[in-house]
């Protein structure tokens, strides 16, 4: 018969002998770390510092122009109207789209409304000087009943649309403040493929600081893009298809990665000085496949000294009717290179007939600068002004000639109506509209009682929608006084100004409520 102690005592001995072997292994394998029970790794370069510095120099230089460039690049909102397409809507030409912000752009909580409800749209824009302008696309702000402006700060503005011009699809809006942060303008005709370059945007995804900013590196891929993407975008508008034959399209082609809402935003070379306006993608699915193109900067800066000036464009016009030179045409008209443009028509008294071109020359240059296509043509004239003479060098049965030409001024039809939301109501700013909460609309919004204030609609780019505000709720109180009327939501709010900021304590139906502080943009 076994004797239980002795048992008991063996398997006590046993364990502890099997103990001490696996804490004697365990050091072995250096298991033992005060750290953690696991193997050793080591985090030692496999690379040696100096066989990775260039790289790590871009790097450091993509970091700091990110850091200078982001505090001057700006969200835009904007409210249209349901009816109103957006410039550039509709089918666009094979392959290519424009930025019109997100889907969806915030529409699902337009409930309940008697009207439809204004179009959300949005895109990005760069601060170009302290008191205020903004460069952007045309068809970021066309048409726009209300735009929004945000930094990357965190403050908001009701902007004011300055002027547009769709012809080069570029637009100036402004917000009132001073000492703004802002970005300096390089030169695009100095650029050379394989530059690099950042392409900065504000997107805004979703409100809040969803996708606020995205930064994207790439090279210049090309110079020089002919999209006719401006073109036939206009020429499918009536009200616009008598001027869509002056658009004006260089483009530069970019595989920074471009994606929608960065429409409007800057693309800067590692200086961190912009040299072009992000406008739009080759795309079969509406987002990046490989190919941005954006406008150049020394076209959008031309253009935007007049509308800031003007409110307008006054596009300078040689007036011909031209198509790019090929390699039979040069070797038909004795020319040494192929390159210039070939004029084809001449409008009656146009500038360029006027000083004895004739159809059939082949323009070569303009006040010395080579000509190689239609748009550098065009580029070159767009950055004078009507009136200037300029001097135009032509291959005619294969002599070369001069001519001076002065130049006349394009009719782009109407300037393009101003918006300003300096007079609206505090309440608009907000981005709500209240009404009495009468019988019926109790009735219809399932409240026990009538009386106090509703709010019936709210603006999708405005404050209270990104703070998660919708129709339907009650207003108990603004900045802890008690809302009886809309009278008193007036009278409380007609001491609060731009920048300042508004509590609401609003209720559900249910009587659930909560407190939701707002800044009134400015």
């Amino acid at each position: 018969m076994t004797d239980p102690l002795k048992s008991k005592t063996q398997v006590l001995v046993t364990i502890i002998v099997v103990s001490v072997l696996g804490l004697g292994g365990a050091t072995i394998l250096g298991w033992t770390s005060s750290s953690i029970a696991g193997p050793a790794f080591t985090d030692q370069p496999q690379v040696s510092e100096e066989a990775v510095r260039p790289a790590r120099d871009l790097s450091n230089a993509f970091v700091n122009i990110a850091e200078a460039v982001t505090p001057a690049v700006v969200r835009v909102e904007v409210e249209r109207p349901r009816r109103t397409a957006q410039r550039g809507g509709g089918q666009q030409p094979p392959l290519f789209e424009w930025f019109f912000g997100p889907p969806g752009g915030g529409e699902g909580q337009q409930r309940q409304q008697p009207e439809a409800p204004p179009q959300r749209s949005g895109g990005s824009g760069f601060i170009v000087t302290e008191d205020g302008y903004i460069l952007t696309n045309d068809h970021v702000v066309s048409d726009a009943q209300t735009i929004r402006v945000h930094l990357q700060d965190g403050r908001e503005y009701m902007g004011e649309l300055v002027g547009t011009d769709p012809t080069t699809d570029i637009a100036v809006i402004r917000i009132e403040d001073s000492n703004l942060p802002v970005l300096s303008l390089g030169e695009s005709s100095t650029l050379q493929v394989g530059e690099w370059v950042l392409a900065v945007g504000n997107p805004g995804f979703g409100g809040g600081r969803a996708l606020d900013y995205t930064v994207t590196a790439g090279i210049v891929s090309a110079m020089g893009r002919p999209l006719d993407l401006i073109r036939e975008g206009l020429g499918r508008q009536e009200d616009f298809q008598e001027i869509a034959g002056f658009a004006i399209e260089d483009f530069i082609q970019t595989d920074a990665v471009i994606n929608p809402g960065n429409s409007g935003g800057p693309l800067v070379d590692v200086d961190g000085r912009v040299i072009g306006i992000n406008t739009a993608i080759a795309s079969r699915t509406g987002f990046y496949q490989g190919y941005g193109f954006a406008v150049p900067i020394d076209l959008a800066k031309r253009t935007m000294e007049d509308l800031i000036e003007y409110g307008q464009v006054r596009r300078p016009l040689l007036g011909i009717e031209m198509e790019e030179v090929t390699n039979v045409d040069a070797e038909y008209y004795g020319l040494p290179e192929t390159y210039g443009v070939l004029v084809q028509g001449l409008p009656p008294g146009s500038p360029a007939a006027e000083a004895g071109i004739e159809v059939e020359d082949v323009i070569v240059s303009i006040d010395g600068e080579e000509i190689q296509r239609p748009g550098q043509l065009q580029l070159l004239v767009a950055q004078r002004r009507p009136g200037d003479q300029v001097t135009v060098r032509f291959y005619r049965d294969g002599q070369p000639q001069e001519r001076q030409v002065r130049l006349g001024e394009a009719d782009l039809g109407p300037r393009a109506q101003q918006t300003s939301q300096a007079e609206s109501r505090t309440e608009e700013r907000l981005g709500i509209e209240v009404a009495e909460l009468d019988e019926e609309i109790a009735q219809e919004l399932n409240y026990e009682t009538a009386g106090g204030v509703v709010i019936r609609n709210v603006s999708p780019a405005g404050p209270a929608a990104r703070r998660g505000i919708g129709p339907g709720l009650r207003i108990d109180e603004i900045n802890r006084q008690s809302v009886e009327s809309v009278s008193d939501v007036e009278r409380i709010l007609e001491d609060v100004g731009p920048g300042d900021v508004v509590s609401l304590r609003v209720s559900t139906p249910t009587g659930t409520s909560r407190v939701v502080n707002l800044r009134v943009p400015s």
